[in-house]
């Protein structure tokens, strides 16, 4: 059996859904400002320790920032600069004045090929970190030639997100690597966007070749009495290189349960299951695809 660590502390709590309607499964539309102040009491209780935001994602810096204040609490912050107009400075001074935050724990480059055709927004963050007003800089990425194009530039950043769950397994092989080289690791999708929890007779046409993986994922979870949470979450929190699993709730409940999914951990051979599991439908484990 793994050993059951308290891996709570490795949760970053995700505010996409503090700032829009987002999610395949989200029913309740966006988080009500009630509610995420509910959502942060207990996720301090809880023992997470890091927020994930970003100027991209409507108005959730606002929402964060007045439920940071008015219930006196802290975190590590970690936002993100996006495809715009205007300058890293501007964005960023603006993201500060919304969470009203002094300085930002983390700061990255959400839209990777807006980075691509405009490099030099990279030296402005660098800036940024000279100035200590965020401690980390780095990317979010969705996949691993983008990682590579880094790697190949020699840039060096001190923080990265990506993708990675029990069917997208694709940074694997740089894992360690990353590690070695002092990167905090982030990961998104740990429930690929709420695909696991789905009614496999309800998928639509684009995501039918997805339904074997998933009666796969299902049977296996009934068998082994084990939950679908449970399996999801633990493989990622538990894995010796990743510093940090990114989660998006709605309400205090799927908080409080996947915090609960946390309690048991994996034994040796869930972890093999879910490395028997290949999907060759590569393109399926991107979300932007499903539409």
């Amino acid at each position: 059996i793994c050993n059951k660590m308290n891996y709570a502390n490795k949760l970053v709590l995700g505010t996409v859904q503090f700032g829009l309607d987002y999610g395949v499964n989200n029913q309740s539309g966006q988080v009500q400002q009630s509610e995420v102040n509910k959502i942060l009491q207990l996720a301090k209780e809880s023992g997470i320790k890091k927020i994930d935001t970003s100027s991209a994602y409507g108005t959730s810096e606002s929402v964060l920032g007045k439920s940071l204040s008015e219930n006196n609490l802290q975190f590590h912050i970690i936002s993100k600069y996006p495809q715009s107009e205007n300058s890293v400075a501007a964005i960023f001074a603006s993201s500060l004045e919304k969470l009203q935050q002094k300085k930002l724990y983390g700061y990255l480059v959400h839209h990777f090929e807006f980075y691509q055709s405009h490099p030099q927004l990279w030296e402005k963050m660098k800036d940024l970190k000279a100035e200590g007003k965020i401690d980390k800089i780095g990317f979010s990425l969705y996949n691993t030639d983008q990682l590579q194009y880094l790697l190949d530039n020699e840039v060096v950043f001190d923080v990265l997100q990506f993708p990675y769950n029990l069917f997208d397994r694709q940074f694997d092989t740089y894992l360690l690597y990353l590690k070695q080289c002092g990167v905090e690791i982030h990961t998104r999708s740990v429930f690929l966007q709420g695909l696991f929890f789905k009614n496999v007779r309800k998928l639509t046409d684009k995501l039918l070749p997805m339904k074997k993986y998933l009666e796969k994922l299902h049977e296996y979870c009934g068998i082994s009495g084990i939950s679908m949470e449970q399996l999801a979450l633990n493989y990622v929190v538990s894995h010796p290189n990743i510093d940090g699993v990114l989660i998006g709730v709605d309400n205090c409940q799927q908080l409080q349960a996947n915090v609960d999914a946390l309690q048991n951990g994996l034994r040796q051979e869930d972890i093999d299951f879910i490395s028997s599991i290949n999907v060759s439908e590569k393109e399926l484990l991107n979300p932007v695809n499903w539409k």
